[in-house]
């Protein structure tokens, strides 16, 4: 990826303005994540509200994957390339974020516009809602793919290949994706949020429903406020095509070059990135489900005392992922001097997806122990020990995913750094092998689920074997990458 070409008014004279202007663009990224932190936390139980099985909903979220696989390293190649006399990046950055709210419009009103053209309130599935719901998240995972990596190129061609700012740049990005995700998870976790914004209950939208919008709405509200100060206050040069000395193939060739080209260490970085995802991804789909499923023994849709047990062990799920945030953004800080204490990165990733396994594996155990109580005490809410445990578990996977969303793209950037793909190629092959297990998962996760009686705990059980996988690759495959290299370990990450 070519770098430069920015113009940031003062920038070149003054550095502590060029600071502030990249910390107002990766202040994007708090708006980008505040919307994927609703998204993860609140929508696969709306969508089963909306009357979609929980097997079925797991096969709406392979747009995740799929946009993932085209649309990042698509806009990514084609915004290096961009001729606007906006610039290469702030374009897309603007429709993406338009694409953005428009949405999670669609996602929020979805009961509302169905019901207005002829779904029925007494029936447990809305098909037009559905659809409505549909088309927005494949919306919503499209914009975020396509706002997600113009950002970040746009944060590393102000840096000016000055190293330095780019690890500050990284680390301001990291730090507003903690925010957006303590703002997200936040919002999601308190059930009386819509009240500040009474006409978003409606007959066609219960308190649920009405909160999920509220949220929603201040979410649109947050990106298009943060996205016009940063395009307004950071200008991009018109981008002259002749700096680029390549030869005319197509996008696609190129990618399929870079591939060819790749030596072992990335080939064994890219193993142990995939196995890894497999790992996560069903936990990051179904973990609020699972609070409000089996620790909390409530159902989606059922008599009137479940739904209530399962929105609040959604909200319980969501407060869980707020902490999961706080303890992601403490730990991201310490994974260089650990890694250097315990000899290499490989070493402490290896560790960490080992602490994930141990984790899945006691969801099983927090599951069990919640279905003896509710065996002898009935529907109640679950005892301390069970919410605990359920707590610990969520804060303590701040800890490997800090990791996750660091350490593949640092040593991405150092394998990749002898290669002729560059830095955007060799970070859209990194996010194939990213997407491609969600794909894997989201096909399999529901099947195994109902499979064995329609819970959450078969794909969590593999994703710890997944992630167990991983570890003994990363500790014991993958090789250590080569010394004093100046790569920033900073929290990449995204869908």
């Amino acid at each position: 990826m070519e770098h430069g070409g920015v113009v940031s008014k003062g920038m070149a004279s003054d550095p502590s303005s060029s600071y502030q202007k990249i910390i107002i663009v990766a202040a994007i990224a708090a708006g980008v994540q505040f919307g994927w932190a609703l998204q993860l936390s609140l929508l696969t139980p709306y969508v089963q509200q909306l009357g979609v099985s929980h097997t079925w909903s797991a096969f709406i979220w392979l747009c995740g994957p799929l946009s993932g696989l085209i649309v990042q390293p698509t806009v990514g190649y084609y915004s290096d390339r961009c001729t606007s006399r906006f610039g290469r990046r702030r374009p897309f950055i603007v429709a993406g974020s338009t694409f953005v709210a428009t949405a999670v419009f669609l996602i929020g009103f979805a009961a509302d516009i169905g019901h207005a053209v002829g779904d029925p309130l007494n029936k447990p599935t809305k098909p037009r809602a559905v659809a409505i719901f549909v088309v927005g998240f494949w919306v919503l995972d499209v914009a975020n793919n396509m706002l997600q990596g113009p950002c970040r190129a746009l944060l590393a061609d102000m840096s000016c290949n000055n190293h330095k700012k780019m690890r500050m740049a990284n680390g301001f990005f990291s730090f507003f994706m903690g925010v957006g995700n303590v703002l997200g998870y936040a919002a999601g976790s308190y059930n009386k949020l819509y009240k500040f914004l009474p006409f978003t209950l409606t007959k066609a939208c219960d308190s649920y429903c009405a909160n999920l919008k509220t949220c929603f709405l201040i979410d649109i509200v947050f990106l298009l406020l943060v996205t016009t100060f940063a395009v307004l206050m950071v200008s991009e040069n018109q981008f002259d095509p002749l700096e680029i000395d390549e030869e005319a193939t197509p996008f696609f060739g190129k990618l399929f070059g870079a591939l060819k080209k790749l030596e072992k260490p990335m080939w064994l970085l890219l193993l142990v990135t995939a196995l890894n995802w497999i790992g996560w991804f069903p936990f990051i789909m179904y973990d609020t489900d699972w609070m409000g499923l089996e620790v909390y023994g409530g159902k989606p849709k059922g008599s009137p005392e479940e739904v209530k047990f399962y929105d609040l062990g959604v909200r319980a799920g969501a407060l869980g992922l707020m902490v999961n945030s706080f303890v992601l953004g403490f730990s991201a800080l310490g994974i260089e001097p650990i890694s250097r204490i315990l000899g290499g990165l490989r070493w402490w990733w290896g560790i960490v997806n080992i602490i994930f396994t141990v984790c899945m594996g006691s969801t099983v155990v927090v599951t069990k122990v919640a279905e003896r109580w509710r065996s002898v005490n009935g529907l109640r809410p679950p005892p301390l020990n069970v919410r605990a445990g359920a707590f610990s578990i969520f804060a303590i996977l701040g800890i490997p995913l800090s990791v996750t969303f660091s350490v593949p793209f640092a040593l991405a950037s150092i394998f990749s750094s002898e290669s002729d793909a560059g830095q955007g190629l060799s970070l859209g092959i990194l996010n194939l092998f990213i997407v491609i297990p969600q794909f894997i998962v989201s096909a399999v996760s529901g099947p195994l689920d109902a499979a064995f009686g329609g819970g959450n705990l078969p794909a969590f059980v593999m994703g710890g074997i997944a992630s167990f996988a991983s570890a003994m690759c990363a500790m014991f495959v993958l090789p250590d990458p080569p010394p004093q290299s100046d790569v920033s370990l900073t929290m990449g990450g995204g869908h």
